[in-house]
């Protein structure tokens, strides 16, 4: 484990499709711990790196996940999320699930291009199509290198509908192309909330904007035509599910459209990663008590795979998780699902026709 000031994990977690992997010399580093009081170990910096994918949309069949299609600029997420589900996938890369799903990020530099060129190429245009999904559009590069944006900017000129969900603030800056897209029925924003308790968002949460400012977000995108909600995404049983009645209640007062959630699910390398993270910076004495509760959810484990109730999980704790949103959306008049989007004006522009018309 490595200094993770700053991160959601220190862990470095083995890689099970790797052979080979490396492991800390605990006693050379309690000898410098020893001889220096002061040494620490070093906290990684964020690598950035070139991702040469041929494709860009990738078709989900997953019959619980509300989109056909998926589109993520990004590969792992500086956001740093201690319990986020998508870190097994820098596995499928050769690094782990721990520190390096936060702090070795892939680019796709040329996902506006490939994403037109899949669109012409497409004998209809996707159905249902998902910014994010796996990780998020709008971590801190984004600010810089402006993908998502550009991607954004071809989806507004194509008037091709998708659906995107964010932990950041700056998803606002790019309320031009998402107003456009909203004026044909063609865009939804979801800000995904743990928590209002700033501490605890922090600390689980490191690098993704504050409750504060996602709720801002949704209050700003909504004023611009842009239909916004919130996701309670997820609900760690122990830890944050008293907060779902405050949760829905600030949603409201922002504006939010629509609710929806999702309960701690922790697949593979993502439940040591998460078990750390209680250990270290968990309120004292909640470790236990989430891990059994998010057990109670998913049959005696810390993760489920079955299609259904995967994302929510079943028993007396998820049942009594569901009636608090429900209750909550009955109570504030807010929709249980993103309102339903519509191709109906798409066109297709390619790089040499900047206007169809």
């Amino acid at each position: 484990m490595i200094d993770s000031h700053g991160r959601g994990s220190g862990e470095c977690p083995p890689n099970p499709f790797e052979r080979l992997h490396l492991e800390d010399d605990l006693d050379a580093l309690e000898d410098l711990r020893r001889s220096d009081p002061d040494w620490r170990p070093p906290s990684p910096g964020t690598q950035f790196f070139r991702d040469d994918s041929r494709s860009i949309i990738s078709r989900n069949d997953s019959p619980d996940i509300p989109f056909d299609y998926s589109l993520n600029p990004y590969r792992g997420c500086e956001h740093g999320c201690a319990y986020c589900y998508a870190r097994r996938t820098h596995e499928y890369l050769g690094w782990n699930a721990g520190i390096d799903f936060e702090s070795k990020i892939l680019v796709k530099e040329g996902a506006a291009e490939l994403l037109r060129d899949e669109l012409l190429r497409m004998r209809e245009p996707p159905g249902k199509l998902n910014c994010s999904g796996v990780t998020d559009p709008y971590q801190p590069v984004e600010r810089k290198l402006q993908i998502t944006r550009s991607c954004l900017a071809v989806l507004a000129e194509m008037r091709q509908a998708v659906t995107i969900v964010t932990k950041n603030h700056l998803v606002t800056r790019d309320i031009d192309h998402l107003a456009e897209l909203a004026g044909h029925g063609a865009a939804a924003v979801a800000l995904s909330i743990t928590s209002l308790d700033h501490e605890l968002a922090a600390a689980l949460e490191p690098r993704a904007s504050s409750p504060r400012m996602r709720l801002e977000a949704v209050r700003k995108l909504n004023a611009a035509g842009v239909p916004a909600g919130v996701m309670l995404a997820p609900v760690i049983p122990a830890l944050n599910d008293h907060e779902i009645p405050a949760i829905l209640e600030a949603a409201a007062a922002a504006g939010a459209r629509f609710v929806g959630y999702t309960t701690l699910r922790l697949p593979g390398n993502v439940a040591p990663v998460f078990e750390a993270w209680l250990r270290d910076r968990a309120p004292p004495g909640k470790a236990e008590a989430v891990l059994g509760r998010t057990r109670s959810l998913r049959g005696g484990k810390l993760n489920a795979n079955r299609f259904g109730d995967r994302f929510k999980g079943h028993g007396a704790h998820a049942e009594n998780i569901r009636a608090m949103i429900r209750a909550g959306i009955r109570k504030h008049g807010l929709d249980r699902h993103v309102p339903e989007l519509s191709n109906a004006a798409f066109r297709r522009v390619s790089r040499h026709q900047p206007e169809l018309f």
